[in-house]
């Protein structure tokens, strides 16, 4: 599948409409991208292309690296974008200088992080190290993925969750691999800042979706529209009652750019759409409303393949990244599952 089979003008657009103030700041700059091939990273590519073909005098180039463990493999370039099959547990010398770093490699569904435990906190805090040691000597600015999953589940009064909450967490389920090795990510951004100098910040994404997820993801959003291409209902884990906010992948981008250049060396920030915050129930009737359709549903236990101690509740206080960087998610639910399901009913085979 190519980029452009699922990156939209539109959804560029949109993009680089939200950044403008950013043009100056990336044009003639190469990034570094780990995760290249994964959801977030194939985006970074569209607008790129996108960027440099409409907007940009100076091309914004990027050097991506993906051992594509959980992607689809590629390698096709151009003058302003290259693939480098590179396992970023392994250290990464560039042969060219970089000015960014977007350290967006990692394992975020979680029935693959069932499957590789190892590989996700080896990603998570070896691949971290070997990034920031590259961005010390380069003398670029880093920008960590970190997660929303390293509050744990959060009692109600840290619901909107602010970036000073600790997390309620715990190190023995089957999330921890995952959950506990961003939080490593993030102490390690912050002893290269205060020991070294570098320059890096972290996001803490919460619940990104958008065309490009792949059908085999099994996150609620792209495991709902697999079930829903192959006419079956929707299996809803547990209770169906855990809360979740969801942001469209063009606000979601437009928040890491912005944090990558204008974040505050040091810092962590929520990046995600605060409202509506809803139960699984709740998604699957507003996804009827969308489609115009009834959709059928089971509530069903976890399975053995899909670990189960999920959060109540997630839903982020975004008031740190208004405040100091500028964003503001504007894409609503519907829209943007409009958008979604648009583009799974044409690429999607619905085997599930």
């Amino acid at each position: 599948m190519t980029i452009a089979s699922f990156v939209s003008e539109l959804d560029c657009q949109e993009v680089a409409d939200g950044i403008v103030d950013l043009y100056d700041e990336i044009a003639g700059r190469t990034l570094l991208l780990t995760g290249a091939g994964g959801f977030l990273g194939k985006y970074l590519l569209g607008l790129a292309a996108y960027l440099n073909e409409h907007v940009l005098e100076k091309p914004f180039r990027i050097v991506g690296l993906d051992n594509f463990l959980v992607s689809e493999p590629r390698s096709d370039a151009n003058s302003h974008y290259r693939f480098v099959n590179h396992n970023v547990i392994e250290p990464y010398t560039p042969d060219e200088p970089i000015d960014y770093v977007m350290h967006a490699a990692g394992i975020a569904s979680p029935y693959h992080y069932r499957a590789y435990p190892l590989e996700t906190l080896e990603v998570a805090t070896t691949g971290t190290k070997h990034m920031l040691e590259l961005a010390r000597v380069s003398g670029a600015r880093l920008l960590f993925f970190s997660s929303s999953e390293i509050y744990g589940d959060p009692d109600p009064q840290h619901v909107p969750t602010p970036e000073s909450y600790r997390g309620n967490v715990a190190t023995l389920d089957p999330r921890a691999c995952y959950d506990e090795s961003k939080r490593l990510g993030e102490t390690l951004c912050h002893v290269y800042h205060n020991y070294f100098g570098v320059s890096c910040s972290a996001v803490r994404p919460f619940n990104d979706y958008g065309p490009g997820m792949a059908e085999s993801d099994y996150r609620v959003l792209p495991n709902f529209a697999a079930r829903i291409k192959a006419d079956q209902p929707l299996n809803v884990y547990g209770t169906g009652r855990q809360t979740r906010t969801y942001c469209y992948v063009t606000d979601a981008i437009q928040g890491f750019l912005r944090i990558l250049v204008k974040g505050v060396p040091g810092e962590a920030y929520n990046i995600g759409n605060p409202e509506p915050e809803l139960s699984v129930l709740e998604l699957s009737e507003r996804i009827e409303v969308v489609l115009g359709r009834t959709v059928k549903r089971n509530l069903i236990e976890y399975p053995d393949s899909y670990p189960a101690d999920e959060p109540q509740r997630r839903c982020p206080d975004i008031r740190k990244a208004r405040l100091q960087v500028g964003y503001e998610p504007k894409v609503g639910l519907n829209d943007g599952l409009a958008r979604f399901f648009a583009w799974t009913e044409q690429n999607y085979t619905g085997k599930v």
